[in-house]
């Protein structure tokens, strides 16, 4: 959905000059002549930016920025005066910004851009206040384009009972998260889902763990123990870095899914199951293959539905928090006097970060901050570990020697990246022009 602005002013040519750019931009664009009919307006569409006049019929300027502010509303001030007292006072009163008329349209663009910015951000986060439960679902995971038809996905496997799933992603993607949630998008959801890993245990354990075992006794001739392929029967049998599983064990995985039966340890006789496998692994299988760990026909054949998890950091910054909105609604049930939201500034440090430990390290960042913020109604700056407290500075080791130019390319290059090749979005960030923006673009002979 476009970001939307109004345009309060009593001069009907600048109305639609304005917002003429504004359209041109993308943006959707409401105008009035009035205070009053603005703040009604407002009312009505909830944009995410008034630009106001100050000098208007009726109700002046700053008392309808009084009326705005106390709607919460984000506001911009124009003034052909150029009034440096009433300019302190309207950025007392709350206003975003303030420009004198006649205004460079490229610095309204901009400043628009980053206060619509600032706002969508403000009023995503203030869905943890109206959210009783937490996202437990795939709206978790965003709703661009890509996280859409990631979910579709998703679905399209969830109903797709019987075949295997393999999850690749990085440590801490939340590969386990997506497979519970796979089973619960299922027909098998009424049934079990069971975990297992290999990590750190014997071949004879994990088959024992995973097919059960059966012994003779005096007693009673002959005991069982279930394994958990039995115990997920007709349900989801979940296994962590699949890769991990002995060799000799592979052949009886491999006849697992090809013939849906196996045989206890120490047993003598095959037993069918009807289980659903999902396996997970951080690295394609095909490296595991190559390096002699995982039997290529087994890779194969739990290779029939593979979806990729990506990380944190390729994601959209909408995406991410949604992430983090699902996570923070998760920890508040468990940490006692929970803060409600995250404060503007922490939230910003929260989603410029890379996130290298990907959903894992959100949440134990978050939990760290919830238990330092218990009783507070915000996560601060003061609430978050030191490298999000703390910016780079000039003697910070990350430095990388660049020239200007070299400089100026990069961030260019990250900004049209970041605005998915939109020229014109990337040009209001960088408080430029389309046309000098062309021109760097050419200069700088950047792709795309």
């Amino acid at each position: 959905m476009p970001d939307s602005v109004l345009l309060i002013d009593d001069d009907v040519s600048v109305l639609r000059a304005i917002g003429q750019v504004f359209e041109r931009a993308g943006y959707e664009v409401a105008r009035e002549l009035d205070a009053e009919s603005g703040l009604a307006a407002y009312d009505r569409l909830h944009p995410e930016v008034v630009v106001l006049d100050l000098h208007l019929p009726g109700m002046d300027g700053l008392e309808a920025l009084r009326r705005f502010k106390e709607r919460n509303a984000a506001v911009i001030l124009l003034t052909g005066h150029g009034d440096v007292a009433t300019a302190v006072q309207a950025m007392q009163l709350g206003a975003e910004n303030f420009l004198a008329k006649p205004v460079d349209l490229d610095h309204l663009l901009a400043a628009v851009a980053r206060v619509a910015d600032k706002v969508r951000l403000r009023r995503l986060n203030e869905l943890l206040l109206l959210r009783a439960l937490p996202g437990e679902g795939l709206e978790s995971l965003g709703d661009s384009p890509e996280m859409r038809e990631f979910s579709r996905q998703v679905g399209l496997v969830a109903l797709s009972e019987r075949t295997p799933v393999l999850l690749l992603g990085e440590t801490g993607s939340g590969k386990r998260w997506l497979a519970s949630t796979i089973h619960q998008l299922s027909p098998r959801a009424s049934a079990p889902f069971v975990e297992v890993s290999a990590w750190g245990k014997s071949a004879a354990d994990v088959d024992a763990e995973l097919f059960g075992a059966e012994w003779a006794t005096e007693q009673e001739g002959r005991e069982r123990r279930a394994g958990l392929v039995e115990t997920a029967a007709g349900g989801t049998l979940y296994f962590d870095e699949i890769a991990d599983l002995p060799a000799e064990l592979q052949p009886k995985l491999l006849r697992l899914l090809e013939t849906r039966s196996f045989r206890r340890v120490g047993g003598t006789r095959d037993l069918a199951t009807e289980v659903r496998l999902i396996t997970a692994s951080a690295a394609p299988l095909e490296v595991a293959v190559e390096a002699g760990r995982l039997r290529e026909d087994l890779a194969y054949r739990l290779s029939v539905m593979p979806i990729t998890i990506p990380p944190l950091r390729d994601r959209s910054r909408d995406d991410r928090l949604a992430v983090l909105l699902a996570v923070m609604n998760e920890l508040q049930r468990e940490v006692t006097a929970a803060a409600q939201a995250v404060g503007p500034e922490a939230l910003e440090r929260l989603l410029n970060h890379t996130w290298p430990g990907n959903v894992r390290e959100m949440r134990n960042v978050l939990e760290r901050a919830l238990i330092l913020a218990r009783g507070q109604p915000l996560i601060g700056l003061e609430h978050l570990p030191g490298e999000f407290r703390n910016r780079p500075g000039p003697g910070d080791r990350r430095h990388t020697p660049m020239t200007l130019e070299e400089l100026e390319r990069a961030h260019i290059e990250r900004t049209l990246k970041h605005h998915g090749g939109n020229r014109t979005r990337a040009a209001q960030e960088l408080a430029i022009s389309r046309a000098t923006l062309i021109n760097k673009i050419k200069r700088y002979a950047i792709a795309g």
